[in-house]
């Protein structure tokens, strides 16, 4: 936090260190996929080595979670095409407005703009050959989407999973779901509201993300019942995704 100097703010472990949450997606020979454009997304392509995406999906618009949209821009020139994105309609709304250079039509002098294929996430759909799932999640009264690739499952932000949603979920080896903090928040599950959804989807192992500095690593993992730990920056994960 800007400004904090509280024990994890200041402290020398790495994985308290952490940008802003995205996952990556690499199924080697077939596909690489982000999910979420953070406005950390040049410090961590960089750090991680991404030099080439497939597509790019959206969970929902608030800042944190789309701002580094411009730099797409490099995977454009890289790859020399458009970058196929999806997200829902009323997510589209948002970055449309956000990024209105970017699709109004209006030619730019230096710099360039991303070019950016948009596809609306209406159910199931598959990029690049994996199958993806799409899971609605509530953030607090926002309607987002977590998304499921075969056995992994990645429901950031939430603050509650509907009914409809639990049975896309059933089955997963491994999740990766919101715990921000202990104290209740209107839009983030709490350490303990994500225990309960883990113990309900039941994975063989799940990781808690987008938490505050509440939270420090070692000593938030070390309380975490067996097969929950939290995720940090680098983090690599083994999963079998469906192909089409």
């Amino acid at each position: 936090m800007i400004g904090c100097t509280c024990e994890v703010c200041q402290s020398t472990d790495p994985r308290d260190r952490r940008l802003r949450p995205s996952i990556h997606v690499d199924v080697p020979g077939r596909a690489s996929i982000l999910v979420d454009t953070t406005p950390d997304l040049r410090q961590q392509a960089l750090a991680y080595r991404i030099t080439r995406l497939d597509a790019v999906l959206f969970t929902h618009s608030h800042a944190d979670h789309i701002l580094g949209l411009d730099e797409i821009r490099s995977f454009n020139f890289i790859q020399q095409k458009p970058m196929p994105c999806y997200a829902t309609a009323a997510v589209w709304e948002n970055i449309q407005q956000m990024f209105r250079y970017v699709f109004d039509g209006v030619p730019r002098q230096g710099g360039g703009i991303p070019k950016v294929e948009a596809h609306d996430v209406e159910g199931p759909f598959t990029v690049a050959g994996v199958q993806v799932v799409p899971v609605p999640l509530w953030h607090g009264r926002m309607p987002i989407l977590g998304f499921r690739f075969g056995s992994f499952a990645y429901l950031t932000d939430c603050s509650a999973i509907p009914d409809e949603s639990w049975g896309l979920v059933a089955g997963v080896d491994t999740l990766v779901i919101d715990g921000l903090r202990d104290r209740k928040h209107s839009t983030h599950f709490t350490v303990a509201e994500a225990l309960e959804a883990i113990d309900r989807i039941a994975p063989r192992r799940a990781y808690l993300t987008h938490m505050s500095h509440d939270l420090g690593h070692a000593a938030t993992s070390a309380r975490m019942p067996a097969g929950v730990e939290l995720a940090h920056d680098g983090l690599v994960l083994d999963a079998t995704v469906d192909v089409a």
